[in-house]
């Protein structure tokens, strides 16, 4: 008889915790905190853009450090094609979009990063259009293709914006990239945000999930735009148990990921609270996500 381990890993992304800490803070900080890992950001900055430059030995100091203390760096969020987006009608801001990819990837496989959370963006500080959007498309074809070569998972993140707000429009973009490399990244705050039925949203797309963002939003409402950020889990909108009943329903085991940021001297009792009021619902449903509130 086969023993299967049923409960997710659970992490914490990275800018959950203070950006002044360092690299071996943020681990001992999550260690101490119950999580199995983090998720490290790769924003528009210039600071964390330049993480991509880094020597082999920078390299593998960090994932040296990580194996110390027994925090993986699991997954990246790639959230700097915000900034140069592949669906740009500029083709240097495409051509940066290639360079961040190919040189994510490289960073990736180095680091044993598994997943490389992409933003469902064609473009995001410019207008959309056509080609934009096919522009979009013909690069998550081509990216695939490099992810596949190093073995290293792309999964794009249901956003924040109306262009990639539900897994119903992953699906859709699925059939076009059509690549097992190729996968979907949930944060439920946002396809809830959206007034999107998240438990009927993650059944839909439950064989091409693998990892999920944990975050709480406001509903966009027609005199409201909504808010996706910067709650405490547990003071939006955001129904987490019927969340955590639907992945005990879909036998989901993949990684999943609390997704905060530090804001201000409160950081750590904000992730205690998101902690404990998930544990606790989801607990109700037979998942253990932290060994120290059992």
């Amino acid at each position: 008889m086969y023993i299967t381990k049923a409960n997710p890993r659970i992490g914490i992304y990275e800018k959950a915790l203070p950006n002044d800490f360092s690299w071996q803070q943020k681990m001992q900080e999550a260690k101490a905190l119950g999580f199995d890992f983090i998720e490290i950001s790769i924003d528009e900055s210039d600071e964390k853009i330049a993480r991509l430059d880094w020597t082999d030995e920078q390299i593998y100091a960090l994932r040296q450090l990580s194996q110390q203390y027994n925090i993986p760096l699991h997954s990246m969020c790639l959230s700097a094609h915000r900034k140069y987006p592949f669906g740009s009608h500029d083709p240097e801001i495409r051509k940066q979009a290639e360079w961040l990819m190919n040189k994510a990837i490289a960073f990736a496989y180095k680091l044993g990063i598994r997943v490389i959370q992409l933003a469902g963006y064609d473009v995001y500080y410019e207008p959309a259009d056509k080609l934009t959007h096919a522009r979009f498309i013909q690069a998550m074809q081509w990216s695939a293709q490099q992810a596949a070569r190093a073995g290293v998972m792309l999964a794009v993140e249901i956003m924040d914006t109306a262009y990639l707000n539900s897994l119903t429009k992953f699906e859709l973009l699925n059939r076009e990239v059509n690549s097992p490399w190729f996968t979907a990244y949930p944060d439920v705050g946002n396809i809830s945000g959206w007034n999107y039925d998240i438990c009927t949203e993650l059944t839909l797309s439950c064989h091409h999930i693998v990892q999920i963002h944990l975050k709480d939003s406001y509903r966009v409402k027609p005199d409201y735009a909504g808010q996706f950020r910067d709650l405490v889990i547990g003071e939006g909108d955001v129904n987490f148990a019927a969340i955590f009943a639907t992945l005990k329903h879909i036998h989901y085991t993949a990684p999943l990921v609390i997704e905060m940021w530090a804001k201000d001297d409160r950081w750590r009792e904000n992730i205690v609270i998101a902690q404990k009021r998930l544990h606790d619902i989801a607990k109700s449903n037979g998942i253990i996500l932290f060994e120290q509130y059992q």
